[in-house]
């Protein structure tokens, strides 16, 4: 029998990504309030973050990261009876300031600014 070994908490002490799309499924089409009160969340919450046009990537500790997505998600759940929750986790060892240096690597592969 494989004996697994402890890891490490240093593996889990760095910084991670975590792109993130929570809505109520039961309002509507419309759901930019929702949208924006998770918005409001996570800008108030510290945690660097990137809005995209259908999720938005928040940079931090796996902690906080995780903490974060919980609350608004509870929150989404406290107006609605369904809530769909996508997450996209990218949790490197080493890395920090991600939201930069990921785009910053591809123009740089490619020798040149990329359109925003």
């Amino acid at each position: 029998m494989h004996k697994m070994a402890p890891y490490s908490l240093k593996l889990f002490g760095g910084i991670m990504l975590a792109e993130i799309s929570i809505y109520p499924l039961d309002k509507g089409i419309s759901l930019s309030k929702y949208v924006a009160e998770a918005l409001d969340m996570i800008d108030k919450s510290g945690l660097q973050y990137r809005m995209g046009p259908m999720g938005t990537v928040i940079e931090g500790r796996l902690e906080d990261v995780y903490a974060l997505i919980i609350r608004i998600h509870k929150r989404m759940r406290l107006k609605s009876r369904r809530v769909a929750a996508y997450i996209k986790i990218d949790d490197r060892a080493g890395r920090k300031d991600a939201l930069s240096y990921k785009p910053a690597s591809i123009e740089k592969r490619l020798g040149r600014k990329l359109r925003k």
